[in-house]
């Protein structure tokens, strides 16, 4: 099994494999392009990412490792400082809002300080359905699932699953209320 196979069904994985190396450059020249393109970023976007819907915004500047493991439904928009960390699937629903440097990181290590140094690391794909909106600085950790119409409040460190129509926030990120009653 390579690498990259690994890194896609959740093994660790190599993330110094060469392939895994060259794509992340890819990336980063894409990301590069994207951040700096004047007119028609969305062409660059949709040549990044796996899937994009109808009417994305993201405003520049925006980051990723691979791209295509960024699944993106309709009407989305994400404020400045994007970064997805997409190393397994970042799949992320129709009319979503991220706020400013905001962060999705499917990536994660191992604790033993010794499997690190190898460079090996895991990675959990992150959900997000629709109608949902990150405020601003929001982290969500690998493997979490945000579900429908649900907000997360601004500087929340999302480490766990989050029901569908509530307001969470905190570090760790916990439901407060829900929206509707």
């Amino acid at each position: 099994m390579s690498e990259k196979e690994k890194m896609l069904t959740g093994l660790l994985y190599d993330a110094n494999d060469s392939l895994l190396i060259q794509e992340r450059q890819k990336a980063d020249d894409l990301c590069r392009m994207y951040n700096n393109s004047p007119n028609d970023p969305l062409k660059i976007l949709t040549k990044m990412l796996g899937s994009c819907g109808i009417d994305p915004v993201i405003t520049a500047p925006f980051y990723c490792d691979y791209g295509y493991n960024i699944i993106i439904g309709d009407h989305f928009y994400a404020n400045r400082n994007l970064v997805i960390l997409d190393c397994a699937k970042v799949i992320i629903g129709n009319h979503v809002m991220i706020g400013p440097n905001c962060t999705l990181a499917a990536a994660t290590h191992p604790s033993d300080p010794l499997v690190r140094r190898q460079g090996l690391e895991y990675a959990k794909g992150i959900i997000i359905e629709d109608d949902v909106w990150l405020g601003a600085g929001v982290i969500i950790l690998p493997g979490v699932t945000i579900k429908k119409g649900s907000v997360i409040g601004a500087g929340s460190v999302v480490t766990k699953d989050i029901p569908e129509e509530v307001i969470a926030y905190g570090n760790p990120c916990k439901v407060i209320k829900k929206i509707k009653e």
